[in-house]
Order: structure tokens, then sequence, then C-alpha cells
């Protein structure tokens, strides 16, 4: 075999184990790919921590009130909220700590803990059962506690109207008018607290019954006064009664003075 030949074989061989090099190469590189598709969640924990926290506060204090128990298969359950379990984990120990509550690592901000959540216990999120609660937006007025409250937007009629049939959807079927007094009761405060507000003449507000902090400070309102009053109440009746005390002795004193001597 002449030196052309070898030349040639070798080119060949160099060749064939560029192209398995390369092969191997694509191959990690789809498989990195995969498992970090594998791990994306097309859910926003922003804005379903924002929807959690309306729940929480513009509807939760109601149900209490009534003793009402919501339904598993309503979409505003505790456990359809895909991040509620991780949410819950979170120990906020100071203004710039937080603590991993399930391996007690501590961060500088939340933003840091929700990517700590993001990257180390993915494992714990239940995707093929939880829904996203970030879905729900729309009906419960999300952008109004989010950053983009302030920002003024023009009302879309087409938006509003599927906004407003998701929120009657929610209402019907969370609090279902045939189950009884309670569930009527709520079902109608759903649609005065969420749903009438999705319109674009702009006369209703979302939230226009309040929520828990309207009503902590409601009863911490009525507990200031009432301690404030209460003094008062006891020095004006104290008053009182030492004033009929000594009107009584007055009366006692006049038929002593009035009274005649007997002759002795």
């Amino acid at each position: 075999m002449n030196t052309a030949s070898l030349l040639i074989l070798f080119l060949l061989s160099f060749s064939s184990a560029q192209q398995n090099q390369d092969s191997e190469i694509f191959a990690a590189s789809r498989l990195l790919q995969e498992e970090e598709h594998a791990h994306e969640v097309h859910c926003s924990r922003e804005r379903s921590r924002a929807a959690w926290k309306i729940i929480e506060e513009y509807l939760m204090p109601f149900v209490e009130k009534e003793r009402y128990e919501i339904s598993s298969k309503c979409r505003l359950h505790p456990d359809n909220d895909l991040f509620r379990d991780q949410e819950q984990h979170k120990i906020h120990l100071d203004i710039n700590e937080w603590q991993c509550g399930y391996c007690k690592k501590s961060f500088r901000a939340e933003q840091f803990l929700d990517q700590h959540f993001d990257n180390r216990h993915y494992n714990l999120l239940n995707v093929s059962r939880s829904k996203c609660l970030a879905d729900l937006c729309g009906a419960l007025h999300c952008d109004a506690v989010m950053n983009t409250k302030s920002t003024k937007r023009k009302c879309n009629p087409a938006a509003t109207a599927r906004n407003h049939h998701l929120c009657e959807g929610l209402a019907n079927s969370c609090f279902p008018t045939n189950q009884g007094p309670s569930a009527r009761r709520l079902n109608e405060l759903f649609l005065h607290q969420f749903c009438h507000a999705h319109t674009c003449s702009g006369k209703q507000k979302p939230f226009s019954r309040g929520g828990q902090k309207q009503i902590h400070v409601f009863y911490l309102a009525i507990s200031i006064l009432t301690l404030m009053l209460l003094p008062i109440f006891y020095v004006i009746l104290y008053l009182h009664q030492r004033e009929m005390r000594e009107g009584t002795q007055e009366l006692r004193r006049i038929p002593k003075v009035g009274q005649k001597k007997k002759p002795s």
C-alpha cells in the first residue's frame, strides 16, 4: 500500500471519529435541554401568589364567617394552587432573611428563595394534579394589587367580557346556589366583590365589601373606642352615685333641723 492510500485511510478514520464526537456532543446537549425543559413550569409564581393573597384577604374572612367548606373541585381551593405547599414552607425571619422550610437554607430576599424552590425542590410540585392559580388572575383582579395597579390601560370590552364570564363561573362552581343559604350568600358576595367590577363603565370597584384588613381595622377601632369610653362611663357613674348619696344625706339633715324640742 502506497503513501497516498495510507493518507486517505487516515483522513477517513479521522473524519469518522470527528462525526461520532459531534454526534455525542449533540446528544448530550439535547439531553441537557430536555432536562431543562422538564423543570419548566408554565405558571407564574408571582401572579399565583397575588391571586392567593386576594382570596385570603377578600374572600376567606366571609367564608369563615359563614362556616362554609369550599369543595376541592373549586379552583379557589388551596389544593388547586400549584405553589401552595412551597409558599407554606417559607419562613420570614427578618426583613432581609428568608429561610427554606424544607432544608433550612437562608436567603436575603424572597425572590432568591423562589429561585431555590425552582432549582432544588422542583420535585415537590404536584404538576400532574394541581392547577395554576395565576390563570384566575383575570377574574380576581390581580393587576389591582400588583405593581401594575398604577398603570392605566384602555378598557378592552372583549377581555372584560371573558373575565366576567370566568368570574361568574367561579362563583357558581364554588358556591352553588342550591347548596343552602350560606352558599347563596357567598355566591352573591363573590359576584359583588369580584364580578360586577368587570365592566368598562368604571362605576364599580373590585373588593367593594372590603376584606380581612378592613374587618380587622373596624374591630380595632371599636376596641379602642370602647377602651376610651369605658373610663368616662365609670367616672360619670361614680359622680352620679356620689351626688345621689349627698342628696340623701341633705334630706336626712332637714327634718332634724326643723324638729321642735319637747318640753321637759
